[in-house]
């Protein structure tokens, strides 16, 4: 069977101990989808010149933060990898392999809610920073046959991600710049006018605010290639979690 494809906004590790409307979606997420052979995590935490795909068969849990209460540190994530898939994704030539890279919170976190019990192998792959947009774009077109193979491919980042602004109140009220460049670019998506995604800084100056680095921005253009003429976007989740950070998150399928 055919996966879908996921976007992720996964926003603050916190979110892996808090029970609300986004957590309460990523839960009811995993209970939907069909179960899938391995999932594959495009990572907004693991940037590295050259892209690679983690190989390692049990992969351990990543703090890739600090300043969070020790609950988080606790939490672990002991799921499989699935060293055969990262094989059969290595065979696309730009493609490398770690054997030792774990699972950092773009995954984790958000997998906690989605499968709990940690029984599906995951594997992660990281951004080259040094490539354009269009390179991860057209990566993306190329890993979708994996979708036919029983991969869940979940690209996990945020469309709108400021910390530099960020508001750390739990009920701070969306920026609106934020609320913005979040329905600038749900627009765009919506319309699959994917040329936009490219350069989507002309298309409203507040995106400059959402995207100050491409990190978060990136694993996005990875789904949005997946996408085949036939398929549509279905928005699971939107809302804007510390004033500036998106956690639009999208199906396609």
């Amino acid at each position: 069977m055919k996966m879908p494809a996921l976007f992720i906004g996964h926003g603050s590790p916190m979110n892996v101990i808090q029970d609300n409307s986004y957590t309460q979606h990523l839960k009811k997420l995993g209970k939907e989808l069909s179960l899938p052979k391995a999932i594959l995590v495009v990572s907004a935490h693991w940037m590295t010149n050259g892209t690679l795909v983690s190989a390692s068969a049990m992969p351990e849990t990543i703090y890739d933060f600090y300043g969070f209460p020790g609950e988080l540190y606790n939490i672990t994530y002991p799921c499989k990898g699935s060293p055969e898939t990262a094989t059969e994704i290595s065979s696309l030539k730009e493609i490398g392999i770690d054997k030792n890279y774990g699972l950092d919170h773009a995954s984790w976190a958000v997998l906690k809610h989605m499968y709990p019990e940690a029984n599906i192998p995951v594997l992660e792959m990281s951004i080259d920073m040094n490539k354009p947009f269009q390179y991860h774009f057209d990566l993306g077109k190329k890993l979708g046959f994996l979708r036919d193979e029983g991969v869940l491919i979940i690209g996990s980042g945020n469309l709108v991600h400021n910390l530099r602004i960020i508001d750390f109140d739990d009920n701070a009220l969306p920026m609106n710049w934020a609320i913005e460049a979040d329905e600038t670019i749900k627009k765009v998506l919506t319309e699959k006018d994917f040329n936009k995604l490219l350069n989507p800084f002309p298309l409203a100056s507040s995106i400059k605010l959402a995207i100050p680095t491409p990190d978060h921005y990136i694993p996005m253009l990875y789904i949005a290639g997946m996408m085949q003429e036939n398929e549509q976007i279905k928005f699971t989740h939107e809302s804007i979690q510390n004033g500036s950070v998106s956690m639009r998150s999208f199906m396609i399928k």
